[in-house]
């Protein structure tokens, strides 16, 4: 269930690495916890973000949920189509529902990230 090549942070935000490019977006397991997603939004271009601090916001049926940056940087890309279809973050999270893409100021927030394995026990201990 938990793609064995992405990094994730407990918040339930995946990274994937290109460089000192982190791709993010949001688990299979919190789209699963929010239900339909029905609004995202998302920080302009440019925008710098420490670790853990919030980089937009999604909207479920059930409720309105901050999401974080995993790592600290600059985002330089953004998913446009997530804000103007949010239901492609519950179709492919892992996919077209990405997020945005941060240039990172540094890979040490990323080593922080659980592994594959972290997570899924933090998964599994969150219930389902």
């Amino acid at each position: 269930m938990v793609p064995q090549n992405l990094r994730f942070a407990e918040t339930h935000e995946w990274v994937s690495l290109e460089g000192d490019v982190a791709t993010v977006g949001i688990t299979k397991f919190a789209v699963e916890q929010l239900t339909d997603v029905v609004f995202v939004e998302l920080a302009k271009l440019g925008k710098q973000f420490a670790a853990k601090a919030a980089f937009g916001q999604i909207e479920s049926v059930k409720s309105v949920n901050d999401l974080y940056a995993p790592v600290a940087g600059e985002i330089i890309a953004k998913n446009d189509a997530v804000e103007k279809d949010p239901t492609l973050v519950s179709a492919d999270p892992y996919g077209k529902g990405w997020m945005v893409k941060i240039k990172m100021a540094s890979k040490i927030d990323y080593d922080k990230l659980l592994t594959p394995q972290q997570y899924e026990t933090q998964i599994a201990t969150q219930g389902h």
